[in-house]
């Protein structure tokens, strides 16, 4: 029976310093699909890499040993010691494994409740693994029915309006001023966390140059090489308020930087072009006054706060309705899963029965050879029939049983009592290879990677 493997970590799991070790995108994807596929042996797989979570999604016909397979990757693809690695693995196994997925692409696992980004990291993660041909029909429904969940969260409930974080607060608002932040220019004063936390999410919606002033040219200088931005004197500060569209203040300087004069002749200067600025620091770097200038938008720490909290208690009684959809969602999957560890015991079933309706019709032939053919088509058609009536009921109990466990139980059931072929074998006895076992060069791929029973 095909089961479905889930391991993992992410920020509810892993330290920051974990995460980055365990970070896909370096090597890139591809790679990592491939040596799962080359060197570990394993079926089906999706690689979702963010930076909060690294996860591989599996087909498997035994869990125990495809988690160790799964582990052994991971250690050896990141060259990292499995003790430091396995405390903080997570493993979610069929129902489980779809219930996080879809929690996960309708933004109900992130960092940020709602968030809108992890639905595009999830499509992106299944195309790589798809167009690399690692996917089959269980992964590709299993991703496909991921995206519609997510789909229907963000346009049934609002657990994904407005702004949950001061960095997305600021950003949200800078999309309200300016439409399109593409190509913009940041200037961040100081080296702090949480400006530095802003201005990367600013980059991710694909702002232009981002330049960074720091009293200490060294901080400045390491902040500018990790994000890819340029360090600029200090000195230098007016010159850049004349040409950057958004400000970031988060220094630590006990008076205000920017006075209102400073900021009248920085926007005579820009003549009179929209300058949003975020004042994150405490105490304020930009004196208060400066908002009151025309095209001049000032928000400080507090401002974004009330906004993050309010979405917060918005977000609150849409979560429910969410989770609600998750699982209705996880419910249909399921079923849709169960009744698929089904199909081998009751194909074997009916292949059996229809075995022995010919042999007796085969037999009694001799005495059935003075019907008329429309006699003989009709009792072919009725001892049909009835095989059909008799295995319709075993049939929906089998597919309808709640888990895994149960089916398997009763599958082997109906094996011994019929004498069915086991799930690896032929009806003739021949034995066909378990899942992730090799096979015949070709034979393989073709059956992992058909997608033309997707959606059965």
């Amino acid at each position: 029976m095909t089961r479905l493997l889930l391991l993992g970590v992410s920020h509810h799991s892993a330290p920051v310093e974990l995460r980055e070790r365990l970070d896909f995108s370096r090597a890139g994807l591809d790679t990592a699909l491939a040596t799962l596929a080359d060197r570990h042996d394993i079926g089906e797989a999706v690689v979702l890499s963010t930076c909060n979570r690294a996860e591989v999604y599996t087909s498997c016909a035994e869990i125990d040993r495809t988690r160790d397979r799964l582990t052994r990757f991971l250690s050896d693809f990141h060259e990292l010691p499995p003790g430091a690695l396995t405390p903080h693995l997570y493993e979610r196994a069929d129902r489980a494994a779809v219930q996080h997925l879809f929690r996960v692409a309708a933004g109900l696992d992130s960092l940020v409740v709602g968030e809108p980004q992890i639905l595009g990291q999830v499509k992106d993660a299944f195309a790589t693994a798809s167009s690399q041909a690692h996917t089959g029909a269980l992964l590709n429904r299993l991703f496909h029915v991921a995206f519609t969940v997510g789909k229907r969260v963000r346009s049934e409930t609002a657990v994904g309006k407005g702004a949950v974080s001061v960095s997305y607060a600021a950003v949200s608002l800078a999309h309200k001023i300016f439409g399109s932040l593409d190509g913009l220019n940041v200037l961040l004063l100081g080296a702090g966390e949480m400006g530095k936390l802003t201005a990367l999410n600013l980059r991710s919606h694909h702002v232009g140059r981002i330049a960074i002033a720091s009293r200490t040219r060294s901080r400045a200088e390491a902040l500018a090489a990790e994000m890819a931005g340029d360090a600029v004197p200090w000195s230098s500060v007016e010159s850049e308020l004349a040409t950057s569209d958004i400000l970031i203040t988060v220094t630590g300087s006990p008076e205000p930087i920017l006075s209102r004069a400073d900021l009248e002749a920085a926007m005579a200067a820009r003549r009179y072009r929209p300058l949003f600025i975020i004042d994150i620091a405490v105490p304020r770097d930009v004196h208060p006054a400066a908002g009151q200038i025309e095209q001049v938008f000032l928000y400080n720490i507090d401002d974004l706060q009330t906004i993050v909290d309010d979405n917060m208690s918005k977000r609150r009684a849409e979560i429910a309705r969410a989770e609600a959809i998750v699982d209705e969602e996880v419910t249909r999957f399921a079923a849709w899963l169960r009744s698929r560890g089904a199909v081998p015991t009751v194909v074997a079933l009916r292949q059996r029965f229809e075995r022995i309706r010919r042999a007796e019709l085969a037999r009694l032939q001799p005495k059935m050879a003075s019907l008329p053919p429309d006699a003989l088509a009709r009792v072919d058609e009725i001892t049909r029939l009835v095989v059909e009536k008799l295995l319709h009921t075993p049939t929906e109990q089998l597919k309808a049983l709640p888990d895994h466990e149960a089916v398997e139980t009763y599958a082997d059931a109906l094996r011994r009592l019929f004498d069915l072929p086991a799930d690896d074998e032929e009806p003739d006895g021949r034995t066909t290879p378990a899942d992730g076992e090799h096979r015949a060069p070709g034979t393989n791929d073709a059956a992992r990677h058909d997608t033309s029973k997707v959606g059965t």
